[in-house]
């Protein structure tokens, strides 16, 4: 299986062999397909996060619940994306949201990786309109318990618990979504954005580990990784595992399923 995280030379060299997914999204409603079609990267299929990635949500499991391994299937097989075909995904965001595709596949056991920078480091021009690609065969596999935490693994104190967000949203400053402002009590803040450097792109491998290493996450601890949705927790979790740290688990139902709930919050640092 290929590493978490590719750059544009690597995708060049392989390009008859990956397919390239846009997997753009807007927590402020913007549409991501409309961004897509306005323009994308050459030979790029659009992957609706709502539609393909996620369940409906509800105050029971959140924003963005994992879908049923079949409706992940079949927007894969209509995407074009096939059981051995290599998908690097993007957006514009520094592949905060692309990340759930990606940790998606791999965890399910299909090559895939982010690409270094997203939709800003490709040089050259973009294609409007949609890319359509033949459907494909992906059989529905399902999601690995052992990379999955429940809303008791996350609260439990047992795991090192990393929240994604921006650092206002954990300190309880500012809450634009959820029911409730904090965070899970216990829980250390490590946003996601911070994993980048100035261009959108990962930070080199020590400095990510150093990053990793002020909030307690060693090789082999097991890590719980949260967000808003479970979505761009993914990306810490990528990071993880292209810094040499393992792979820890996901959260998906995230503050959204949590704050829902009766359980204590936490605020401030």
């Amino acid at each position: 299986m290929i590493g978490p995280v590719v750059d544009v030379e690597w995708v060049r060299e392989h390009k008859d062999r990956v397919v390239l997914a846009d997997v753009r999204w807007y927590l402020d409603g913007r549409s991501g397909r409309e961004a897509y079609e306005e323009g994308h990267l050459p030979g790029a299929v659009f992957v609706d996060l709502d539609r393909w990635l996620a369940r409906h949500a509800s105050p029971a499991e959140g924003r963005h619940p994992l879908p049923e391994p079949e409706v992940f299937a079949e927007g894969m097989a209509a995407a074009g994306i096939g059981d051995e075909d290599t998908v690097i995904g993007y957006d514009d965001a520094g592949g905060v949201v692309a990340a759930r595709l990606v940790w998606m596949l791999r965890v399910t056991g299909h090559d895939a990786a982010l690409l270094d920078g997203g939709l800003s480091a490709y040089r050259g021009d973009l294609v409007s309109g949609p890319t359509a690609r033949t459907p494909a065969v992906f059989t529905a596999r399902p999601w690995p318990g052992d990379r999955l935490a429940d809303i008791d693994a996350a609260a439990g104190g047992s795991a090192v618990v990393l929240d994604a967000r921006d650092r206002p949203r954990f300190r309880g400053e500012t809450e634009p979504v959820d029911p409730r402002a904090g965070h899970i009590p216990g829980a250390r803040n490590l946003p996601c954005r911070e994993n980048l450097d100035e261009k959108g792109r990962f930070l080199p491998v020590p400095e990510l580990r150093e990053r990793f290493g002020a909030v307690g996450v060693r090789e082999g601890s097991d890590v719980v990784s949260y967000c808003g949705s479970g979505v761009t927790a993914c990306h810490n979790l990528l990071a993880m595992e292209h810094a040499g740290l393992g792979v820890g688990r996901l959260y998906p139902g995230s503050w959204s399923q949590y704050s829902a709930t009766g359980r204590p919050a936490a605020t401030g640092d």
